[in-house]
C-alpha cells in the first residue's frame, strides 16, 4: 500500500481479504509493518475504526501502532479498540459491569495487593502466613485462573498439603477481592472469559461489533487469551494474527505455543503468509540461528534468508571464569566503542543474578550501563537483606539494617512489637539493636516477640565475636548458617532465582581483596572493607542512564529489541540450557527457542561466551559448554580464549565435531586438558561443589562435597540420616535435583520438615 514499501509476502498479508490468517513472523522480518499496514488498508478501505479490534503484548506498542496507523491513513482512529488483553479486559468489564459482580468503578490490584490481601484472607481462614508464603499462593492462584480453573475444580485436584491450603483459600480471596470490587490482573481474563461464554447476549453483541480482530504476539497467548481471541472472532471469523512459533519462550508463566501450532486446525481454511526474508542481521547470524532453531520438534518449518551480506562469523569465546568472562566483554567494548556509540553494545543472559560480574566491570573499566527489565544487582530484595545482616555486624548502630534484617526470616517479631521497640529505644536515645538485647516484658512487648529478638541479636553476637578472623566470604556462610537465610529463600516460590543471586554475592566476595579498598584502616575486618566497596559500587552517579550506555538485558526482555552487537554470556549446561528445563523434551526446546531469540538479536556481530568454572549455588564449580554450542555450523564460527585462559596450552571449542556429551543420568563427557589432549570426566548425578577440590576426594571432575570434619561421603537418598547444625538429626525424605541445584525435604527429630539447599545446609552424615 502507499506510504509502506512491502515484500511480496507482506503485501500477501496485508491484502488478504477476509477469513483467518496466520502471518508466521520470523524474527527481524517487519511484522510490526504488516500488522500497521493491514489494520490501516482495512479503514482506509470503510472500515469504521470502532469496528476493528488489534491486541498488543504492551501499551507501549499499542500507542505506537496507533501512531502509525494514524500517519498512514491521515486521520484520527478514534474508536478503534487498540491495546493489551488485560486493557481490553478491563474495558469489557466496565462496559458491562451490570453483568457482574463489581461496579464499573473496581478497583485493579497489582501484586502487592493481592498478595496483601491473600495473607489477610490466610490469617482470618487460621493459615500462618509465616509457614505458607502468600506469595507461593499468589502464583499458583494465578496459574489456575490463566488456565480457567475455579476453585471448585481447583480443589477438586489438590492433593499435597500446599495444594489443599491454596484450595481453602482461593474461594476466600475470591470474595474478598469481590467484596472490595477490585479485580486482581488474573481476574481481569477470567471474568472476562466469563461475561463471552456464559453471560447471554454479550459474545453475540461483541462478535458482532469487531469485523477484524488482529492479534500480535500470538504465540505468547495463554488459555483464557485464546479463549477471548475465539469469541470475539466467532461471528466473522476475520481473525488475524501474528507470530513466531520459534520465539514462544513464556510457557513457565502459562503461554501456550499450541495456540499457535494449532491454529489451522482450530480456525478452518486458514491462510498461511510465511515473512522470511530477515532485514536485521548478517547472513552468518541467521546460519547459527537456522542451525540451532531446527533442532526443535515442535515448530512450522521456516527459515530465515538474510537481506544484508554475510558479515563476520559468530565468536564462541571460552573463559577461566565469570570475571574473566566480563573482563573480556569489557575490553572488547572498550576496543570498539569508538567505533560506535555505546547504545550499540547489549550483553544478554539467563538468569538475573548473571549481571552482577558485567556491573563490577563496567564499573571498574568506567562503562556506562543500564539494567533494562531488572533492578542493579545489590538492589534485589535478597541481596539488600543479607547486606543489611552483614551492615549490622558491622555496625550495630545501623538502624536501617536492623529495621530490614530482623524483619525476615520472620520470627515473631511483628509490626506493633517492632513500633514498640522503636518507641523504646527512642526513650533510651540508644540502638536498635541494643535496645532489642535489653528489651523486657516490662517494655510491652509481647513474650514471644522477646524470644524473637534475643535470638536476633544472640546470633549476631556470635557471629560477630569471630569477624576478626574471618575473610568476607566466611562472615557471610557463617550469617547465612546462623540465621537460616537460604533455607528461607528455598521455601519461596521463586526462591531458586533467589538463591542464585545470594551465590553471586558469595562470588563477589570470595573475589574481594583488601587491596581492593581505597584508604583500608588495617583494624578493619575484611567484612567491613568488603561492605565499603559494596557501597561504592552500588552508587548510581557513576553511569549515566539517560545517555550512552551499554545494555544488561535478560534473554526473557531482550525479546522484541535489536542491537548492532550482542554478547550472549553464560553458554554452559545447567545455565543455558537450565538444569531444571532439561529435564523434559518441552523444557529443551523452550530454552532452545530463548538462544534464538539471543541470537537473532544481534544485527552486526555476536559473540557467544562460556567460562570453565562459575560461582553458582554457594560454590565455585566446573562448568560444561552448553549443548547449544554443539549445534552451531561450524563454517560460520570462530572460536577463541577468551579472558582468564590466554597463557593456558589448552585447545579452544573447536566446533560441533570437538565433543560429543550426555547428561542424562550420568555418561562421559569430552573436554580438553591442559595438553590439549582430551580427556574423559564422569559428571555423575549428585550433590556437588568445585571439582577436584583439595581434600574432597574422588577422581577428577567427579561432583563431591569437602566436609570440614568429616571426609565421609554423604549419600543424598531417602531413607538416609543427616545432621543440620541448626535443626539438629532428621532423616531424608525425598531429593529434589542433583548436583549443585539439589534440595532435600528432611524430618527433623524436633524441628519437623524442612526443605533445605544442600549446597548451604551444611548437612553431615549422622
Amino acid at each position: 500500500m502507499s506510504g509502506l514499501r512491502l515484500n511480496p509476502e507482506q503485501r500477501e498479508a496485508v491484502e488478504h481479504p477476509e477469513g483467518p490468517l496466520l502471518v508466521l513472523a520470523g524474527a527481524g522480518s517487519g511484522k510490526t509493518r504488516v500488522l500497521t499496514a493491514r489494520a490501516a488498508r482495512l479503514i482506509r478501505e470503510g472500515l469504521a475504526p470502532g469496528r476493528l479490534l488489534a491486541v498488543t503484548f504492551t501499551n507501549k506498542a499499542a500507542g505506537e501502532m496507533r501512531e502509525r496507523i494514524e500517519g498512514l491513513i491521515g486521520r484520527t482512529t478514534r474508536g478503534l479498540w487498540i491495546g493489551t488483553f488485560h486493557s481490553i479486559a478491563a474495558r469489557l468489564l466496565r462496559i458491562e459491569a451490570p453483568h457482574t459482580s463489581r461496579t464499573h468503578a473496581f478497583t485493579i490490584y497489582d501484586e502487592d495487593d493481592s498478595i496483601r490481601t491473600i495473607r489477610d484472607v490466610m490469617s482470618s481462614l487460621g493459615h500462618d502466613p509465616k509457614r505458607w508464603s502468600p506469595r507461593a499462593v499468589k502464583t499458583r492462584i494465578s496459574s489456575a485462573k490463566n488456565a480457567l480453573v475455579g476453585p471448585a475444580e481447583y480443589a477438586a485436584d489438590a492433593f499435597d498439603p500446599f495444594g489443599k491450603i491454596v484450595a481453602a483459600v482461593y474461594p476466600a480471596y475470591r470474595r474478598e477481592i469481590e467484596r472490595r470490587n477490585a479485580y486482581d490482573f488474573d481476574d481481569l481474563l477470567f471474568e472476562a472469559v466469563r461475561l463471552l461464554e456464559v453471560e447471554e447476549g454479550v459474545r453475540e453483541r461483541y462478535a458482532a461489533r469487531f469485523v477484524h480482530v488482529l492479534v500480535d504476539e500470538y504465540q505468547d497467548t495463554n488459555h483464557a487469551q485464546y479463549r477471548i481471541v475465539k469469541a470475539l472472532a466467532a461471528a466473522y471469523r476475520n481473525l488475524c494474527v501474528v507470530g513466531d512459533d520459534d520465539q514462544a519462550v513464556y510457557g513457565w508463566r502459562g503461554a501456550d505455543i499450541r495456540n499457535i501450532l494449532d491454529f489451522e486446525a482450530d480456525f478452518s481454511g486458514a491462510h498461511v503468509v510465511r515473512l522470511e526474508r530477515n532485514y536485521r542481521s548478517t547472513g552468518s547470524i541467521l546460519e547459527v540461528a537456522n542451525a540451532v532453531i531446527s533442532k526443535n520438534f515442535a515448530r512450522k518449518p521456516k527459515r530465515l534468508r538474510a537481506q544484508r551480506e554475510m558479515g563476520d562469523p559468530i565468536e564462541v569465546v571460552r573463559c577461566g571464569d565469570e570475571r574473566d568472562e566480563a573482563a573480556w566483554v569489557s575490553s572488547r567494548i572498550e576496543g570498539e566503542r569508538g567505533d560506535r556509540g555505546l547504545n550499540g553494545f547489549a550483553v544478554l543472559y539467563r538468569t538475573n543474578a548473571q549481571s552482577r560480574a558485567f556491573e563490577e566491570a563496567f564499573r571498574r573499566a568506567g562503562i556506562p550501563y543500564r539494567i533494562v527489565g531488572g533492578v542493579p544487582f545489590y538492589e534485589r530484595r535478597e541481596v539488600k537483606d543479607v547486606l543489611a545482616y552483614l551492615r549490622l555486624l558491622v555496625n550495630p548502630a545501623d538502624g536501617v539494617a536492623f529495621m530490614r534484617a530482623v524483619a525476615w526470616p520472620r520470627r515473631g517479631v511483628g509490626a506493633k512489637s517492632l513500633e514498640r521497640l522503636e518507641e523504646v529505644a527512642g526513650r533510651r536515645d540508644e540502638p536498635l539493636a541494643l535496645a532489642a538485647e535489653r528489651a523486657e516484658r516490662g517494655d510491652g512487648i509481647p513474650a514471644a516477640a522477646l524470644r524473637g529478638l534475643r535470638h536476633f541479636v544472640e546470633g549476631l553476637r556470635q557471629v560477630r565475636a569471630s569477624l576478626a578472623d574471618r575473610t568476607a566470604r566466611e562472615a557471610m556462610e557463617a550469617c547465612v548458617a546462623t540465621f537460616g537465610l537460604a533455607t528461607a529463600l528455598a521455601e519461596e516460590e521463586d526462591g531458586a532465582d533467589r538463591l542464585e543471586n545470594v551465590s553471586e554475592l558469595f562470588a563477589a566476595a570470595e573475589a574481594f581483596e583488601r587491596e581492593d579498598a581505597e584508604d583500608a584502616v588495617d583494624e578493619a575486618s575484611d567484612l567491613e572493607l568488603f561492605l565499603q566497596s559494596v557501597s561504592l559500587r552500588s552508587d548510581l552517579d557513576e553511569a549515566d542512564f539517560e545517555g550512552e550506555a551499554v545494555t544488561l538485558i535478560t534473554l526473557h526482555n531482550a525479546k522484541g529489541l535489536e542491537f548492532p552487537v550482542v554478547f550472549l554470556a553464560g553458554l554452559e549446561e545447567g545455565l543455558f540450557p537450565l538444569s531444571r528445563a532439561i529435564e523434559t523434551p518441552e523444557g529443551l526446546e523452550e530454552e532452545r527457542r530463548l538462544f534464538y531469540v539471543g541470537v537473532t538479536r544481534a544485527m552486526d556481530h555476536l559473540s557467544l561466551t562460556y567460562a570453565d568454572t562459575r560461582w553458582r549455588a554457594g560454590m565455585s564449580s566446573q562448568s560444561a559448554p552448553s549443548s547449544f554450542l554443539d549445534e552451531l555450523p561450524a563454517e560460520h564460527v570462530r572460536s577463541q580464549l577468551g579472558a582468564g585462559l590466554g597463557f593456558r596450552a589448552r585447545r579452544p571449542w573447536s566446533g560441533a565435531a570437538s565433543r560429543r556429551r550426555s547428561f542424562a543420568g550420568g555418561g562421559a563427557a569430552t573436554r580438553p586438558d591442559a595438553t590439549g589432549a582430551d580427556r574423559s570426566y564422569s559428571w555423575r548425578q549428585g550433590p556437588a561443589t568445585s571439582p577436584g577440590r583439595e581434600g574432597g576426594g574422588g577422581e577428577e571432575g567427579e561432583l563431591r562435597y569437602d566436609y570440614e570434619d568429616s571426609q565421609e561421603p554423604l549419600a543424598l537418598a531417602p531413607g538416609v540420616r543427616v545432621v543440620h547444625p541448626r535443626f539438629g538429626a532428621g532423616e531424608i525424605l525425598q531429593v529434589h535435583g542433583y548436583g549443585r541445584e539439589a534440595r532435600v525435604d528432611i524430618d527433623f527429630d524436633d524441628a519437623g520438615r524442612k526443605k533445605v539447599v544442600v549446597a548451604y545446609a551444611g548437612l553431615r552424615p549422622a
